[in-house]
């Protein structure tokens, strides 16, 4: 690529191919398709995102499995169950259950004492209107309820540099609206020019290769450094591109 324009017409051809429907078929995304109430959507993305690394049928068929658990009805479960120990024997990987209680008690604390999600990740956002300080501050949040240490590594730490790539992901299917149907655009507080790339291997590789990342590593300044350059594309939405690097680098 000769220059920046010819890397853009390339995003933009791959964004019109990777952006519709059928890219849920196989997208943890599918799995807060299957609701309709907003709080629904919110903790069944959450927690889908929250276990998306490996390899993606894993990571639906265990998102699909906790959905199952709940009763498909995951607002209304976390709200009225007291006891989630049946869900020490849940295990994604490094996740497991004790992580999984945490998180359920901790979704449980934000829905009942701090106005849902979207107020939490709203309230951090405000305070400099950056994602940084959103992720900061939805973190310091969801460390109240007491846990072990060990499963602090499950939530990503943006002030210790982290890509926070899962967290990245969940606010771009909360927040992007446009009208192709994959991203809800539930939660209208937080701008879509604001979002920050979920960087992962695929969109790091594909970044390098177009000469749109220097950073070697997948961290939160690599983050910024290709943010920004996406932002030169489509100031108001520079995040759909995630659906090109990503496609690029799945697929070729």
């Amino acid at each position: 690529m000769n220059s920046s324009n010819e890397i853009k017409m390339l995003l933009d051809k791959a964004v019109l191919r990777f952006n519709h429907l059928d890219f849920i078929e196989n997208d943890p995304i599918q799995i807060s398709h299957r609701f309709i109430r907003k709080e629904d959507i919110e903790i069944a993305g959450f927690l889908s995102a929250s276990i998306a690394w490996g390899q993606r049928k894993t990571i639906i068929r265990n998102g699909w499995r906790l959905m199952a658990r709940m009763d498909f009805a995951p607002f209304d479960f976390i709200m009225e169950e007291d006891d989630f120990t049946p869900f020490l024997d849940f295990v994604h990987r490094t996740f497991n259950g004790e992580d999984c209680v945490f998180f359920l008690h901790s979704l449980k604390n934000i829905y009942q004492n701090h106005g849902g999600l979207e107020q939490v990740f709203t309230e951090g956002f405000q305070q400099d209107n950056s994602i940084f300080t959103a992720l900061k501050h939805f973190r310091d949040v969801f460390l109240e309820v007491p846990h072990e240490d060990r499963s602090r590594k499950h939530l990503s730490d943006v002030s210790k540099n982290s890509s926070a790539k899962r967290l990245n992901m969940f606010l771009r299917w909360m927040v992007r609206n446009d009208d192709k149907g994959v991203d809800f655009g539930l939660w209208k507080n937080i701008p879509m020019s604001s979002l920050m790339l979920p960087l992962d291997v695929h969109t790091g590789n594909v970044g390098r290769d177009l000469g749109l990342l220097t950073r070697r590593q997948n961290d939160w300044k690599a983050v910024e450094e290709i943010t920004e350059i996406l932002r030169t594309f489509d100031a108001d939405d520079p995040i759909k591109y995630d659906f090109a690097l990503f496609g690029l680098g799945v697929n070729g």
